[in-house]
């Protein structure tokens, strides 16, 4: 069992300065997720190797110079080009770091902005969704094979639907926020493509849509191989930080492997404690079902 600490939440810095500040608070276990552009951010995070550091690599890593919203569903033959041509790149950084997991996002049926990101999508046309969920598939077949290649493992990532952004749409722009969209597409997808299901993102995704985020664990279990960790107020993804009272602790599926932190605005102490905290929660789960 292993609970890493994402750099999402550390904006202002590259990663190899996160890892540095985590690893002087004895955090080796480190999920690469956004931050600072850098040339030469991989080689030098490859430097933490030979110190024991552990990487896995989440969507958008390493940063790209120009920025863009990863779309893998996009109608736009460019952006979805982009978008693969990204994570292809992040597979060979997989390989670099000796990550042999990497995690991505499920596809949207609209492109948008970055300054979009965290806030209210203003209302455009949608592509049809089926036709979108068909260019999803396609796109995690392209994806799968080069990772099949490198021995790298795959997960999807639920997607979240905040209460203002359906309120603006009247509908869902987004993929897998649901149960049964989101096992359609796992039973669609290749083998080594599984779930990573954010807890933070399903408690926000089921009180937008009205469904119970209890059942979508446990329909989903047998494709689930990862959690993201963090709380919110139910109304948008706020990456707060989660206790001994969070309410997902006795839905996690046993046996699972792969844990990771996106709590933002917390100093790393704190982050320590946490990453302690979920160990022993997630330690006992296990207990009780052996």
């Amino acid at each position: 069992m292993s609970v890493y600490v994402s750099t999402g939440g550390f904006f202002n810095l590259s990663a190899d300065k996160i890892t540095e500040k985590l690893l002087k608070q004895k955090i080796s276990l480190v999920e690469l997720s956004g931050g600072l552009y850098n040339e030469d951010l991989v080689l030098n995070l490859s430097k933490y190797l030979e110190r024991g550091v552990k990487f896995q690599i989440h969507n958008y890593f390493p940063p790209p110079k120009n920025p863009f919203i990863l779309n893998l569903a996009s109608n736009d033959d460019e952006i979805r080009k982009q978008s693969l041509n990204h994570v292809i790149n992040s597979l060979k950084c997989c390989e670099i770091l000796k990550a042999n997991y990497y995690s991505f996002h499920a596809g949207f049926l609209c492109d948008f902005s970055i300054s979009e990101i965290g806030k209210v999508i203003k209302k455009r046309n949608l592509s049809d969704r089926e036709k979108s969920k068909d260019l999803f598939i396609k796109s995690l077949n392209d994806i799968s094979k080069v990772a099949n290649n490198l021995g790298i493992n795959l997960m999807i990532e639920n997607n979240v639907l905040s209460k203002k952004n359906f309120l603006e749409f009247k509908s869902n722009p987004f993929l897998m926020c649901e149960t049964d969209e989101t096992i359609e597409i796992m039973k669609n997808s290749p083998k080594n493509i599984n779930l990573l299901v954010d807890v933070a993102h399903l408690k926000v995704s089921s009180n937008s849509l009205g469904f119970n985020p209890e059942n979508f664990l446990s329909k989903c279990a047998n494709h689930i191989t990862g959690y993201h960790l963090s709380d919110n107020d139910g109304l948008s993804d706020t990456n707060g930080t989660i206790n001994e009272k969070s309410w997902f602790w006795k839905f996690l599926k046993k046996n699972v492997n792969y844990f990771s932190l996106e709590i933002y605005g917390e100093n790393i102490s704190e982050l320590k404690k946490i990453k302690e905290l979920t160990e022993k929660y997630v330690i006992r789960n296990n207990e009780l079902s052996s």
